[in-house]
């Protein structure tokens, strides 16, 4: 299987494309936005044109296991965030040392990539540009599925573009995101329907970036902490910007106010830590919005059956989940690895089996990341409606309450916040951070004897002061 057609250029398009590339494939990558990337950071945040990425100039988080595949599998995509600006950061380096205690050997391991999305996909387009085997087409959009004709279950070998051409491929990997047309194309090309589970994960997301007056490294930590009924998230990125982004439930109507920016900025003061880089940023932007998104999943093989064979889905187009956690291009990354490897161990097995196996290998690499981050959502939506209702969040199990536990000793603690940072970074399983003897005990006694919410945080009426109501 050697010519490959791969659908979008975004994040998981481009990283996908690259490493199969250097895996011997050739690669052709078809993207419906014509513009080029812009060679320069400012001029990939300022005048890349990208209307087919909703979220293009949306804050990003590039986690430290993003960080450190990518420097495993293509080390010089990593060298190319650095060389546009982009840094490497880590909340225990920039946190007080109150907080850390201070620096410790492998501290290092924490380290994500701090850059504005244009940036991060700017150098995958370089780092593709000079990539062997691979060519990445601008301004063509896949219209149809080419098959075989042959079977019950069509197998397909191309795909025809917007201009009538058909590119041939052996196998075609959609990488069109949230949005991804595939399930029209499958249905057009007489395939079953992929089996899809979805559900609103509830959330509105008001996020504004800012940036220091001389650019230098931004003043804040990448943080996620909850309050009532809101949570603050923010993300550090290069050349001095940072963002914050402030995540409600989409059906809460007072907060709705918080896209005028003088209501934010309220809001925004109340907010504990934020006062001296809101002293000193700049506003780059007004409050950007974003709503209606979901928690979905996409299975192409349903029942053990595959609804067509020679075309797969990675990243977003296979599961997106809840941006706030920041896991959607770490996932990816991950996604095109194990399509890498499945080609590997079974590029030659016969359609059907091969497709079988992708989503075996999918389901038990990264299946439990969607999971958790669903029951996530479901959990810390269920806890926002309590606060709105004024009564004690009261979830079934133990689950929540020792994540909960786990949070709040993450903020005081030295050994908890490194644990909880390794688990958030996905660079091991909670079984895993949790297994230092005495750990968990100790994160019991704290987050137990520790308020859900930060003292000195916004309750639900100062919110609803401050947003006018």
């Amino acid at each position: 299987m050697t010519a490959i057609a791969v659908l979008g250029a975004g994040l998981t398009g481009l990283t996908t494309a690259v490493l199969l590339a250097r895996d011997g494939h050739h690669v052709t990558v078809l993207e419906r936005d014509p513009a080029e990337p812009p060679a320069t950071a400012e001029e990939q945040w300022a005048h890349w044109d990208r209307p087919g990425v909703s979220q293009f100039r949306l804050p990003h988080i590039m986690l430290a296991r993003w960080r450190a595949v990518m420097e495993h599998e293509a080390p010089d995509v990593v060298a190319e965030v650095e060389r546009l600006g982009g840094l490497r950061l880590s909340s225990v380096e920039t946190l007080p040392t109150s907080v850390t205690g201070g620096l410790r050997p492998g501290d290092e391991q924490l380290q994500g990539m701090a850059a504005r999305r244009p940036v991060v996909e700017g150098a995958l387009a370089a780092v593709a540009a000079r990539t062997p085997r691979l060519t990445v087409r601008r301004g063509v959009t896949a219209t149809a599925l080419v098959t075989d004709g042959r079977g019950a279950v069509p197998h397909v070998t191309g795909v025809v573009t917007g201009a009538g051409e058909t590119v041939e491929a052996g196998l075609v990997v959609d990488a069109m995101g949230r949005r991804s047309a595939l399930a029209d194309l499958l249905a057009r090309a007489g395939a079953r329907q992929p089996l899809e589970e979805r559900e609103d994960h509830g959330f509105a997301y008001y996020g504004r970036y800012f940036r220091t007056p001389d650019g230098a490294r931004p003043p804040v930590s990448y943080t996620f902490r909850h309050f009532e009924s809101v949570s603050l998230l923010v993300i550090p990125a290069d050349a001095g910007v940072w963002a914050w982004v402030l995540v409600v439930a989409a059906d809460d109507r007072p907060v709705r106010a918080l896209r005028e920016n003088d209501v934010w900025d309220r809001v925004l003061a109340l907010m504990p830590g934020t006062a001296e880089a809101r002293a000193s940023g700049v506003p780059m932007t007004d409050v950007q919005v974003m709503s209606g998104l979901q928690d979905r999943r996409r299975s192409l093989v349903v029942e053990g059956e595959p609804v067509a064979t020679g075309v797969v889905a990675v990243g977003d187009a296979w599961a997106s989940t809840n941006p706030s956690l920041g896991r959607g291009s770490t996932m990816g990354l991950a996604h095109a690895c194990i399509l890498r490897d499945v080609l590997r161990a079974a590029g030659s097995a016969a359609p059907g089996e091969f497709a079988r196996c992708f989503a075996e290998a999918t389901a038990s690499g990264i299946g439990g990341l969607f999971e958790a981050t669903r029951g996530y959502d479901r959990h810390r939506l269920a806890e926002v409606a309590a606060d709105i209702a004024g009564v004690p969040y009261r979830p079934e199990g133990d689950a929540w309450p020792r994540l909960s536990a786990f949070d709040a000793a993450a903020q005081v603690d030295p050994d908890a916040l490194r644990a909880f940072r390794l688990v958030a970074e996905l660079l091991a399983s909670a079984e895993e951070a949790l297994a230092v003897p005495g750990l968990e005990a100790k994160i019991a006694r704290i987050g137990g004897s520790t308020p859900r919410y930060p003292v000195d945080g916004p309750s639900r009426a100062a919110l609803l002061a401050a947003l006018g109501e």
